[in-house]
């Protein structure tokens, strides 16, 4: 398994279900025009620059449009693709666009806007700022990353091998599926696939920017949106208004120390929901929580060795019951006594509840259908975002480091560079610091025991910024900001509407 960044709205919405859109009968009403910031820019990229957005009707009370973007930025000439836009009126007088990026790399913008608006900024934000979503390249709405088929799809995250873990055998049968499933992307998704990076979307955001008529970029970045935010302002500094990063991603760090401190923050968070269920009525273990650490890494080779049958065929191995574990330990308030029932659940022998959770994160419907291409997105951003060595030498090395970290989830974090050492553009970006010299304040959230972007990410983006400010809070789940204390909220809320940054760390709570 490689590393989990997508931002998790809210564990019960997704569980219950998307809000279904409403779309106008005919064609949808245009409401409004975005007059182009007047930019000096290269000759080859005014045509983009200078087009004018036209909003139309859409998605119940939303104002929807399109944008083309250089699908290449370095030969701007050679094609466009599209990016997808949703924007929420500022309910007062607006400051300007806050543009929202909900993390992933793969989540829709769109869709975070459209179903959780009140969940991405809260009426203070929404009063002064024309909230707008949008899917980066690559990602939903916008020009997608396409790869497979629903049945391929579930074969891909779901299947299982007939080798046992770490063997030769098992590592050729891994390279035969990451090289099958990059092939389709390539076939599928055409030229625009070499070009999904993030560098590339960080030049898109400057475009969105430009075209909404702001002369300066105020964003609002969870998760990979760090990394997004971050890369804006170091290629950008000059237009860099008011940006807040919320559960940063540290972007010098390299795959395998993704891997590793995502691994050892799963566990923290794990060993967390059992502190808290432990002695209980409603808890499914007794004794220490060492004990039910022990437990569950039981139950993970349990079902390594023996999948347990789900209704629909499929099979529950290790890799799915992990992501299943993980998946509500983003929400502690709302996922984890759900967790403590999926525990009973599979401990019956029942695999339903956990691939109930696994399908949440996947996106996967109940019919098969899946949601969306986050997994396709998320495969084409981090295959380019990073570099890959798959020497099953140096990956059997690392695999043992994880797991002497992170001894319940660590054993199953290994041998994740196979993945993108087989896709059709392996040569991935060098990872290094970002200082964004020149930009100014930047804030930055984290929050204490956060299990997808650990704290020290925080405290190392922080660092690295030249104009860096650290908000701490101190809690559990995955990002800070709208998630019930005031205190963070009112430092991102002065922040952005009024440029005030802290003094000093609130040390939030």
């Amino acid at each position: 398994m490689t590393g989990i960044l997508a931002l998790t709205v809210a564990l019960m919405m997704t569980m219950s279900g998307c809000v279904t859109a409403f779309f106008p009968e005919g064609e949808p009403a245009v409401v409004a025009t975005s007059t182009p910031n007047s930019e000096d820019v290269a000759a080859n990229l005014e045509e983009f620059y200078a087009q004018q957005v036209v909003w139309t009707e859409c998605e119940r009370a939303f104002e929807c449009a399109t944008v083309d973007a250089p699908m290449d930025w370095e030969n701007p000439d050679d094609g466009a693709i599209e990016l997808a836009l949703i924007r929420q009126r500022a309910s007062g007088d607006a400051i300007g666009s806050l543009l929202v990026n909900p993390g992933g790399p793969g989540a829709s913008g769109y869709e975070f806007v459209r179903d959780s608006v009140d969940f991405a900024a809260d009426a203070k934000l929404q009063e002064n700022f024309d909230i707008v979503g949008f899917d980066p390249r690559g990602v939903g709405l916008s020009t997608p990353v396409t790869c497979l088929e629903n049945d391929e799809m579930d074969e891909y995250l779901y299947g299982l091998s007939s080798a046992e873990r770490g063997t030769e055998a098992w590592l050729a049968e891994l390279a035969v599926s990451a090289k099958e499933y990059g092939d389709a992307c390539a076939a599928n998704t055409g030229e625009p696939l070499e070009f999904i990076d993030t560098v590339s979307a960080a030049r898109d955001l400057d475009l969105l920017r430009a075209v909404l008529g702001d002369a300066e970029l105020h964003y609002l970045g969870y998760s990979y949106g760090t990394f997004l935010g971050a890369t804006y302002a170091e290629l950008y500094p000059e237009k860099a208004g008011r940006l807040v990063l919320d559960g940063a991603i540290d972007p010098s760090t390299s795959n395998f120390e993704v891997n590793l401190t995502q691994a050892q923050g799963f566990e923290s968070a794990l060993r967390a929901y059992l502190d808290d269920c432990i002695g209980t009525a409603e808890c499914p273990f007794k004794g220490s929580v060492d004990d039910a650490m022990a437990r569950i890494g039981g139950l993970l080779n349990s079902v390594d060795a023996s999948p347990i049958k789900n209704t629909d065929g499929r099979q529950l191995g290790a890799n799915t019951l992990l992501t299943a574990i993980i998946y509500p330990l983003y929400s502690p308030e709302s996922g984890w006594s759900l967790l403590s029932e999926m525990f009973v659940d599979v401990m019956k022998g029942s695999a339903a509840y956990a691939f109930s959770f696994a399908d949440a994160y996947n996106g996967r419907n109940a019919d098969g259908s899946y949601l969306d291409n986050s997994t396709e997105a998320f495969s084409a951003y981090n295959c380019r975002d990073y570099t890959y060595d798959d020497d099953p030498a140096r990956m059997a090395a690392e695999a043992a480091e994880l797991a002497a970290a992170a001894p319940t989830i660590g054993p199953f974090f290994g041998y994740g560079d196979i993945g993108c050492a087989n896709w059709p553009y392996p040569d991935g970006a060098e990872r290094g610091t970002i200082a964004a010299a020149g930009a100014p304040p930047i804030l930055v959230v984290g929050t204490t025991n956060d299990p997808a972007t650990p704290y020290v990410w925080a405290e190392a983006l922080a660092e690295q910024l030249e104009s860096g400010v650290l908000v701490t809070y101190n809690g559990e789940g995955h990002t800070g900001y709208n998630k019930g204390s005031e205190c963070v909220n009112a430092a991102v809320d002065d922040y952005l509407i009024s440029g005030t940054v802290p003094t000093e760390d609130p040390q939030c709570s």
